[in-house]
């Protein structure tokens, strides 16, 4: 058959009574099909039978037409599970910023399900379009719709939004939340931001703790600012936490804060019995670069652990590069 012959076959499938008869054919076009085939794809979102509507849906990831977008954002209250689905894992795909034009509209339905996919459909458009309508979603009743609303203002960073996520880091009822408005609030730059994730140190939930060890030691923290004392002693005494999870991040941010003050905190690390803590200890000491540590680090790099060793011997030469450079 020619080209001609063959899109009618197709066409004939693709309206054929058996519903498995039109999935099939969308699965095979979906093989070879170009831009031209994508209005198949959208026509078929309204098919009656559930699976053809799942295939169309999942064929439409790599396409981003305004009608598409819109299609598949429909397709998220499908009666279907499955169809739901397919739509959500199709529009997290999506790359093109104007979409989000497209999507945004959809958060005024009342179904929480509906309203997490979008925004997490959104979240790495960086649309700036995204902005007020994530900021609304912050009071959702729902914790899910609140976290990916948090992390759609986490990726766009805008600063008038930090004051809201730095109320949700001790106020959300929902840990993921906080947890979420945690890791969101590490590109702020005040006061405020610092002062909510030490309150974060203090989280009854081990996760939202070890969120705020790991987005502390990313504040752009000034050398000789009040903020860098107080934040480098929270993480010091975070070293002493009951969860080994958060002992190891805490010295990952004071090594990445470059504290000399938290020597002394350090070095005791060094001797952990879990490896991984004095493997962090070591990088951190070698990131602060103070020859005081030398003497303690030395030995470590005969650890029996080959990670330990390799991050003493690392720190090492941090710290002899760092007193030739003076």
């Amino acid at each position: 058959m020619n080209t001609t012959d063959n899109d009618i076959e197709l066409h004939q499938r693709l309206s054929a009574p058996d519903a498995t008869i039109r999935r099939i054919a969308l699965l095979e076009l979906s093989d070879w099909a170009g831009d031209e085939h994508a209005p198949l794809f959208i026509d078929a979102l309204r098919d009656t039978d559930a699976s053809v509507r799942a295939e169309a849906a999942r064929a439409l990831e790599g396409y981003e037409s305004p009608a598409g977008v819109a299609g598949l954002a429909l397709l998220l209250s499908d009666p279907d599970q499955g169809v739901r689905q397919a739509a959500a894992q199709s529009l997290s795909e999506i790359k093109h910023p104007d979409s989000a034009q497209v999507l945004l509209p959809h958060l005024t339905h009342g179904d929480a399900g509906v309203k997490t996919a979008i925004l997490r459909a959104v979240r790495e458009l960086r649309s700036p379009h995204s902005y007020t309508p994530a900021l609304a979603a912050l009071a959702d009743g729902d914790a899910a719709v609140r976290r990916e609303a948090v992390a759609v203002l986490g990726y766009l960073k805008h600063p008038d939004a930090l004051p809201a996520l730095t109320t949700l880091v001790g106020a959300d009822p929902d840990a993921e939340v906080r947890r979420a408005a945690v890791g969101a609030v590490g590109y702020g730059v005040g006061d405020d931001a610092a002062a909510a994730l030490l309150n974060a140190l203090r989280d009854p939930v081990w996760q939202v703790r070890e969120e705020a060890a790991t987005t502390i030691g990313k504040l752009p923290l000034a050398r000789d600012g009040a903020n860098l004392a107080a934040v480098a002693s929270a993480l010091m005494a975070a070293l002493d936490d009951s969860y080994w999870q958060i002992r190891l991040r805490a010295a990952r941010s004071l090594g990445r804060l470059r504290y000399a003050g938290a020597l002394p905190a350090l070095l005791p690390v060094l001797a952990h019995p879990i490896s991984n803590l004095r493997k962090e200890a070591a990088l951190a000491l070698g990131e602060i670069g103070d020859a005081t540590a030398l003497p303690a680090l030395e030995p470590v790099a005969a650890d029996p652990d080959p990670e330990v060793r390799k991050a003493a011997r690392l720190a090492l030469e941090q710290i002899h590069a760092a007193a030739r450079s003076q």
